[in-house]
């Protein structure tokens, strides 16, 4: 987590630095909300607004950020809700919704900037294993539509099903880089194997 909110500048880096799109953006200088606004971000948490309908949480950045009317706005986010089974549930409110729709709608408000990647923050650790599911096949969906991903997850099986390369981190540095086969099955560090062994059991 606290990696993903130095890669977008939440949490300034103490040291390093951060390219992205050949910039380095951990320079002096940068320009931290015109970054943003091409980083989506997912919160652990949700983070959506109580007090706004699932439609109107997804139009807020449209319209305050993009600058987007009214109308584009509102045809925007039908369309991001659309794509995640969500526009059935546009004029609820957070409170009237599931874990895993409250999920998928934090995703779909991140979706609807239009950003170069989208950062998931432990998507499926406060949800149910039905709600997870949910958010599984939203995001191999994204997958499939050839939206650019970075994941934080505790969960071996989900970094399993969700991912091209899996990058395991221990007290701050880099373990391990692989596709999940490799580290799964074959990796020679017996903490990595120890670590997967009951996403194996699990199989």
């Amino acid at each position: 987590s606290t990696l993903l909110r130095c890669m977008n500048l939440l949490d300034p880096p103490t040291s390093g630095r951060i390219l992205f799109k050949g910039e380095e953006i951990t320079r002096p200088g940068v320009d931290v909300r015109r970054l943003r606004q091409s980083i989506g971000f997912v919160f652990q948490h949700f983070a959506l607004y109580r007090h706004l309908t699932v439609q109107d949480n997804v139009t807020l950045g449209l319209l305050k950020i993009k600058k987007l009317n009214a109308r584009e706005a509102r045809q925007k986010a039908s369309h991001e809700l659309e794509r995640v089974g969500m526009y059935e549930h546009r004029e609820k409110y957070p409170a009237q919704l599931s874990g895993g729709q409250k999920q998928r709608a934090a995703i779909v408000r991140a979706l609807a900037m239009d950003p170069a990647v989208l950062f998931l923050d432990e998507p499926t650790s406060s949800l149910d294993p039905e709600m997870s599911r949910e958010v599984v096949n939203v995001i191999n969906k994204l997958y499939l539509d050839n939206v650019t991903m970075i994941c934080v997850t505790h969960d071996a099986f989900l970094a399993k099903y969700i991912s091209d390369s899996i990058v395991f981190l221990d007290e701050g540095g880099v373990v391990a880089e692989d596709i999940a086969e490799r580290l799964f099955y074959d990796h020679p560090d017996p903490r990595i194997r120890q670590f997967y062994l009951g996403v194996i059991d699990r199989k």
